[in-house]
């Protein structure tokens, strides 16, 4: 069963009417507003189409609905909860003894009608789901974005895991006063463990969420569930971005990986999940983002490019996670094939979990967009964007990892993926390209680059891939352009694997709102990343990336800028990369002890460029080969 919301347009932004009535706050006041409804004779006034939606989230049929009302000529007569609407001029003669405006602001909506009320009849609104004043970044347009800055994050602290979320208060950039987090932690049934107000550090502060301490601070059970984070007082974002660390506890580094923010609106598909190889276990975290249940037959996986779906049988309780194995509906099914993820709009990006020989490792799959189609246009802008959208990922150094490559169809409209890979090594020098050819949709192709490289060095020992459209044979093109990357240490086994979409990067013109901006209209021809550090025992790995689609400044003006706890900068570092080269290296190498001493525990850096856009991944180094690995964030 799929959900029928709007949550987020690529042309509209996010819907906030979504995230104000799934609101944990909310889903509680809702029995409460039923409960003031009770038996009494019903009229629901529609003025903004909104009924249905939240209809979507709460079982309004025991309501006695005696007629449902509209204001715009264009909708009377379209069923609004399974009634005809009528125009509310009509509303006077409906009989109804209480009558729900089916909005939020709602007092000028209530004055426009008043005379159109049925005699002694109460009128209630959703008003009455508002969370607290202290909540509101806006108190006088409840549906603001910036009321409803909120995240879920997978979180967990049990006998063999521990989790950390890293942030930082970048909405003070934009010039918010004061902000704060209010959070609630579901474990795995979706019982609420904590609920809680955190500080955050004024200016440009670490905010940091250690499951570890969460735990001890509210003498909590082991759990795996997940955080809901909302932040008060953003602005310039309403997203609640993140880096999210998962650890062995009592000092195993066998359980280490990272992942990005979660994407906190729920898509109908999700794609990029990787099949087991024969050694390993591969389980999904379905994590409902609702105050519903998901009923049983609604989330289901299926081997990309084959129509048979095979559906998880159980239901999902409201905000509970249930681990899905691959295995367990998809017997068969083995790397390097992809697994495509029939959400039905009842998450956010989930993440997945691949457990092999005791070690574990967590990433994210990616939002498969149903609302695109092939752009002819693209295949005919190489004399103006050069390479164009192209998709950059690390090739670490290669004495330690293995480092591989797996396109995966990202779009419903993909029936054909017409790509090639092109190597670089970290001075910017084109050292090989691989051509995948139009890769069908069914058709899973992992690139290994000691297999591409047979035998021969990379230059400066490491370098980066990028995977760019390649029409030489024909194919269509929609620039959704998505891949996966693995990389293995080579000594120990550990593993990390990341997956992210192309942009087109570091040219003048623009296409479609690329090359793409954080902030302000294209095109985003600068850099500003967010790069945590690991605590103690812990490195932190950073590989850079200068991607350009067309020629572009020879050389990067970088700076790398730490910052301690509370936002101050301690310490920079200049670094230059060559254009379409990269540069990797690790903090305890590029700072001195006495910096890192003076920065703290809970420093972080902000990689900042003015002259070009850099994209990055960083990770963690811990001991006996273990690594994580995930993509950055930029604000």
């Amino acid at each position: 069963m799929k959900l029928n919301i709007e949550t987020f347009s690529n042309i509209k932004g996010g819907n906030s009417f979504y995230k104000a009535v799934t609101h944990p706050l909310a889903a509680r006041a809702v029995p409460r507003l039923l409960a003031r409804i009770g038996d009494r004779k019903l009229a629901l006034y529609d003025a903004r189409g909104l009924a249905d939606g939240f209809a979507e989230f709460y079982d309004l049929r025991e309501l006695r609905l005696v007629g449902s009302y509209v204001q715009d000529v264009g909708t009377i007569g379209k069923p609004v909860l399974g009634r005809a609407a009528q125009p509310v001029t009509e509303l006077s003669e409906s009989g109804a003894e209480a009558v729900l405006v089916a909005a939020f602001d709602a007092e000028r909506l209530v004055a426009h009608i008043r005379h159109l009320l049925p005699k002694d009849a109460e009128v209630l609104s959703l008003d009455a789901l508002r969370l607290p004043d202290e909540l509101l970044t806006n108190r006088r347009a409840y549906l603001d974005p910036l009321n409803f800055a909120t995240n879920f994050v997978f979180f967990r602290d049990d006998d063999g895991h521990r989790t950390r979320l890293v942030t930082a208060n970048y909405w003070s950039g934009y010039g918010a006063d004061s902000v704060g987090l209010w959070l609630v932690l579901f474990d795995e049934r979706g019982n609420a463990l904590a609920e809680w107000r955190e500080p955050v550090p004024s200016e440009i502060g670490a905010i940091v969420l250690d499951s570890r301490e969460i735990r001890k601070r509210f003498d909590l059970p082991a759990f795996t569930g997940q955080l809901f984070v909302h932040a008060v007082g953003a602005t310039g974002h309403d997203v609640v971005k993140y880096a999210l660390d998962t650890f062995g506890k009592d000092g195993d580094d066998a359980p280490l990986s990272c992942t990005h923010d979660a994407n906190s609106w729920p898509a109908d598909l999700y794609a990029g999940l990787p099949a087991p190889r024969a050694d390993e276990r591969v389980r999904l975290w379905v994590q409902n983002s609702h105050p519903r249940p998901i009923p049983s037959g609604s989330v289901g996986l299926n081997v990309m490019g084959r129509s048979e779906i095979r559906y998880w049988d159980r239901p999902i309780a409201p905000f509970a996670s249930v681990a899905l194995e691959v295995s367990a509906l998809l017997p068969d099914a083995r790397w390097p094939q992809q697994i495509e993820v029939q959400a039905g709009k009842h998450m956010v990006r989930p993440r997945y979990e691949v457990v092999r020989a005791g070690q574990t490792r967590i990433a994210h799959v990616n939002v498969e967009r149903t609302d695109l189609k092939p752009d002819a246009r693209i295949g005919e802008l190489g004399n103006l964007m050069g390479k164009g959208f192209l998709l950059p990922a690390p090739v670490l150094p290669r004495e330690l990892w293995r480092s591989l490559a797996l396109p995966t169809p990202m779009a419903t409209c993909q029936s054909e993926l017409p790509v090639s890979a092109i190597l670089y090594d970290g001075s910017g020098h084109e050292t090989a390209r691989h051509r995948f050819g139009r890769l069908q949709r069914h058709e899973s192709a992992a690139l290994d680059v000691d297999a591409w490289l047979n035998g021969h060095a990379l230059g400066s020992g490491y370098g980066h891939m990028e995977l760019v459209y390649d029409f030489a044979d024909g194919g269509l093109a929609d620039g959704w352009l998505h891949g996966l990357f693995r990389y293995e240490h080579r000594a120990s086994g550990h593993a990390a694997e990341t997956s992210f979409g192309a942009h087109i990067f570091n040219t003048a013109l623009t296409y479609k709102s690329e090359p793409q901006s954080y902030a302000g209209q294209p095109p985003g021809l600068s850099t500003r990343l967010f790069l945590r550090l690991g605590e103690t025992p812990y490195d932190t790995l950073c590989h850079l990336i200068y991607p350009a689609s067309t020629p572009w400044h020879s050389l990067s003006e970088t700076d790398l800028v730490l910052h301690d706890g509370g936002g101050r900068e301690v310490a920079r570092e200049r670094v230059r990369i060559a254009c379409s080269g990269s540069l990797f290296w690790r903090y305890r190498e590029m700072f001195s002890a006495a910096t890192r001493a003076r920065a703290s525990e809970r420093a972080y850096l902000v990689i900042r460029d003015t002259t070009c856009r850099l994209f990055g991944y960083h990770g963690l180094i811990g001991r006996d080969g273990a690594f994580s690995l995930d993509h950055m964030f930029g604000f």
